[in-house]
């Protein structure tokens, strides 16, 4: 494996155990909670966040926004068991796929439904910043409900 993308990796497990952390610390009522009246609830933010490692791999082999739209209305993640379960899931999916990933199809260039192209590489670091950027609002929308979890959020 390119150690590059095992250490991009690394950042995702990380970015991954934090959030594990964070849910651990919540109840089924936290999940209501929203920050602002027309904001996302911190469940809503925590089932995108467990859905960002299969959809962003899904979008990086250019898929359709027909065939996200048909992937994101096929899971459904509304408790925090299921959260706990897909975070690792879908990592770990991610994970194995690029790991069979020569360095000339990390190098290929891929083209999102709207537009975007980037290599399989780049697909990987805005992966991880999608999921870092992701974290860091749920951070701070458990300290806003006055939820702080009080961890470390980086190694």
């Amino acid at each position: 494996m390119n150690p590059y993308c095992k250490s991009a990796l690394h950042q995702i497990q990380v970015c991954i155990e934090t959030l594990v952390k964070m849910v651990n610390q919540l109840e089924e009522k936290d999940l209501h909670e929203r920050p602002a009246p027309d904001k996302h609830s911190v469940g809503e933010l925590l089932e995108h966040i467990a859905l960002i490692c299969e959809a962003d791999w899904r979008i990086s082999n250019e898929a359709s926004q027909d065939d996200m739209e048909a992937f994101y209305s096929s899971v459904s993640y509304k408790d925090l068991q299921s959260i706990r379960e897909a975070l690792p899931e879908h990592f770990e999916s991610l994970y194995s796929n690029y790991m069979n990933l020569s360095e000339r199809a990390l190098l290929t260039e891929t083209t999102s439904y709207w537009g975007v192209t980037y290599t399989r590489y780049e697909w990987l670091l805005q992966i991880v910043a999608h999921m870092y950027h992701h974290r860091g609002q749920l951070h701070t929308m458990l300290v806003h409900c006055g939820r702080d979890p009080g961890l470390l959020m980086f190694e």
